[in-house]
């Protein structure tokens, strides 16, 4: 079961309130060269898909000016990612909303990457919750799976390797932890 600290309609609200305040993270960056406008079906067949990619590749822009924390639970991970800059903070908590609700809806994402696709395959054993902090967000996914929190905690491990070495971080295959 998942435990929500939000009410499921409020992320749609949210995303789509932080796109449409925010036009200058709609527009092509150096991380993002001609993603804006892209609102049709994405490389993965959702129409949703562009619009993640843009604000992950806006969050690889800004990677120098977030902040995670991240404490391995016995049962899964918690984690606290955040930035001193508003608009940073906002490309954060628009990104966790997001990658949730693709886990518990199952609309998979970073297919290529075995670990990603390994986590998506088992999307249905994890339970995640989150709650927005001053500057960003708190994660806590867990799982009575022991293999599925194998998945978290590598999971946890690739997303702060993103951050510490930028793009060619996520051009690599991450391996899946053994059962």
């Amino acid at each position: 079961m998942t435990r929500a600290l939000y009410a499921p309609g409020s992320i749609y609200a949210l995303l789509i309130a932080l796109i449409s305040v925010s036009p200058a993270f709609g527009q092509d960056g150096p991380g993002c060269p001609g993603m804006r406008g892209h609102g049709g079906p994405g490389m993965m067949g959702d129409s949703a898909h562009a619009t993640d990619m843009r604000v992950f590749h806006q969050l690889f822009d800004h990677r120098t000016e977030i902040k995670r924390q991240v404490r391995l639970l016995q049962d899964g991970v918690e984690t606290v990612t955040e930035s001193t800059k508003p608009e940073v903070t906002q490309l954060l908590q628009t990104h966790v909303a997001a990658m949730l609700a693709r886990v518990k809806e199952g609309r998979p994402i970073h297919q290529r990457d075995p670990l990603f696709a390994e986590l998506f395959k088992n999307a249905d054993r994890i339970e995640a919750r989150h709650e927005l902090t001053t500057g960003g967000v708190r994660v806590i996914e867990t799982s009575k799976d022991a293999y599925v929190v194998k998945l978290l905690q590598a999971h946890a491990e690739v997303v702060s390797a993103f951050l510490a070495n930028g793009m060619s971080e996520m051009m690599k295959n991450h391996p899946v932890p053994p059962r």
